[in-house]
């Protein structure tokens, strides 16, 4: 049953994206698929009526050819107009679907898993493909009905002319055989093909340009993507080789086949057993038999691919599935915190990794409470983030909110009621107060909200910079669009993060590391504030990350992460007394600004 999915997918995904034009490219191909069979039969007609002085039934046989003719073109003309459309639904169908499940997934972990990476890569490369099944299974039924009618009218000729349709059989099943070593190819070096395109857009996008040039990296760039795609181009021609001699050996018996069916119509009209007629007919048969096993060898090909990407397709889909069935919960988000947020026996590890990023975690977060995380890079900060705004889900340990483990309230729920700001940013190419207004989609064109929000972030000088104010096209990729700096993105993207009036939960993560340190001072002083009122509104927790202790000390918790685990926690100055990590740390710091 499961292998059947792929092909219904297969088979149904243009009627799903236009059923209109889908029925029709169906019925009108099927139409022109049997033009050429009544041709053969009008010939037939008009040739023997020749032979036997006919002229009335030799007439009758030319004015059915050209009615035959006739409406086979504005049968075929019609099909031709509605294919292309029909290929750019099904393929904007395709994309829509693929957004909604990928985007649809509640964490993000599969992001950094090279097994999914390398089946979506496959998977994007070849979706196009699917974009020809409506033609493909419309032509599939037209062959059927061609073949059929062939069938009949070979049996008037000699009925032993069946047989050729079974020399053909060889040579589809080498068609497929050739497809699958093609899959097989592109499976096998999808890694090779995913870091080439990688390095193809790090030597011509300007997120490495500078570094590119000053490290004189292009000719290497250029050597590393030549190595990759010659040794992907390597395998792939193994594959095409192999498969071409399949294919070959496959066509050599259909042509034998072929050959023995003209030499049986030729004897069969020297011993005078069919009329003139009927070698033309059965000539003409044979003719629309060679065209036929043709087209149908490169269908089956096609459809093998169609249906090998559509279970790619079905695969993505169940593993998006799954991934949200995981994520089912239903209880509703708290109005507001009593308690906080404790983290008890907390551990994580990335997919097919066995190190801990995160080993015994034991947190409390109380609620109305600033709370900073320091530590080193790679101690595990962000990770604890993430698994707050559930984009993880823990190995091991429990995550409660309130007493109630945060499994098991709606995700979406609780991220409504969540707000962030993350390092790595994204740079939103939308007009300004869409950028901004992102962060509470419900007013994403609200200016007054929006410059509410900039004026938190301390960000309004930006939009007052810009030559359209909050309507102007961000990013230069843009006819009209400004490029900003990366701190202006990422004061942007503050902004973005405190668009939300009461969430419970106000993450920052290193939100400031594009920005000076004075800056970033002032603006988590303005932040602490801020919390404060949102801490007396919601019992709301605010996190801050940071690598610079100056700015944290405000906050009424401290913790200090090193190595996946928490080696201290408490104020500034306790932490300081304790002559520990968060103290020689700051010390550290402390005396780079003396």
């Amino acid at each position: 049953m499961r292998a059947l999915r792929p092909l219904a997918l297969a088979v149904t995904v243009a009627f799903r994206a236009d059923p209109w034009r889908a029925s029709g490219v169906l019925v009108l191909t099927g139409a022109t698929s049997v033009v050429g069979l009544l041709n053969a039969f009008w010939l037939k007609r008009i040739v023997d009526a020749a032979a036997a002085g006919d002229g009335r039934a030799a007439l009758l046989g030319a004015v059915s050819i050209g009615i035959t003719a006739g409406l086979g073109m504005v049968a075929h003309t019609s099909v031709t107009r509605m294919q292309f459309p029909l290929k750019e639904k099904t393929g904007l169908y395709l994309d829509r679907r693929v957004v909604d499940l990928v985007g649809g997934i509640p964490t993000i972990d599969h992001h950094e898993r090279p097994d999914y990476l390398d089946r979506i890569d496959v998977l994007r490369r070849e979706m196009h493909i699917l974009g020809f099944a409506g033609m493909d299974s419309a032509g599939a039924l037209g062959l059927l009905v061609q073949v059929v009618a062939t069938g009949v009218l070979l049996v008037s000729v000699n009925p032993l002319l069946l047989a050729i349709p079974l020399f053909a059989l060889p040579s589809l099943w080498a068609g497929a055989k050739a497809e699958r070593i093609r899959q097989a190819a592109l499976d096998a070096t999808a890694d090779r093909s995913r870091r080439s395109r990688h390095l193809f857009e790090l030597a011509t996008t300007s997120t490495a340009a500078k570094e590119l040039r000053v490290f004189g990296l292009g000719n290497e760039l250029l050597h590393r993507h030549r190595t990759d795609w010659e040794a992907t181009d390597r395998l792939l021609d193994v594959a095409a080789r192999r498969g071409l001699a399949w294919t070959g050996a496959g066509w050599l018996l259909f042509g034998a086949g072929y050959g023995g069916a003209i030499a049986l119509i030729a004897a069969q009209a020297v011993r005078g057993e069919a009329t003139i007629g009927d070698v033309v007919l059965g000539l003409a048969l044979l003719a629309q038999v060679n065209s036929q096993v043709s087209a149908a060898a490169g269908t089956l090909t096609s459809f093998v691919r169609i249906v090998r990407v559509a279970g790619r397709c079905v695969w993505l889909s169940d593993y998006a599935a799954g991934r949200r069935t995981a994520a089912t919960a239903t209880a509703p988000a708290p109005d507001r915190l009593e308690r906080g947020i404790e983290l008890r026996g907390v551990t994580f590890r990335y997919p097919d990794s066995d190190r801990d990023v995160l080993a015994g975690f034991d947190l409390f977060l109380p609620a109305g409470a600033t709370v900073a995380v320091v530590g080193d890079n790679g101690a595990g900060k962000s990770t604890l983030v993430k698994l707050l705004c559930r984009l993880y889900e823990p190995s091991e340990g429990v995550i409660s909110v309130d007493g109630t483990d945060l499994s098991g309230i709606d995700v979406a729920a609780w991220r409504t009621r969540v707000s962030a700001g993350f390092q790595d940013f994204a740079r939103l190419e939308l007009p300004a107060v869409q950028t901004v207004g992102v962060g509470d989609l419900p007013l994403v064109d609200d200016t007054a909200a929006v410059a509410s929000a900039l004026e938190r972030a301390a960000s309004g000088d930006i939009v007052a910079a810009l030559p359209d104010g909050l309507n102007t096209q961000l990013g230069a990729s843009f006819d009209a669009g400004v490029e900003l700096s990366g701190g202006q993105w990422q004061k942007l993207a503050l902004a973005r993060a405190l668009m939300r009036p009461a969430p419970l939960l106000l993450v920052l993560d290193e939100p400031t590391a594009a920005l000076d340190a004075a800056t970033e001072h002032a603006l988590f002083e303005r932040y602490a504030s801020m919390a404060s009122n949102l801490a007396g509104d919601t019992g709301a927790i605010t996190l801050l990350v940071s690598h610079r202790f100056s700015t944290v000390r405000m906050a009424d918790l401290i913790v200090v992460v090193d190595g996946g685990r928490i080696v201290s926690a408490g104020r500034h100055d306790q932490l300081m007394a304790e002559t520990g990590l968060y103290a020689e740390l700051y010390e550290l710091q402390a005396r780079s600004y003396r």
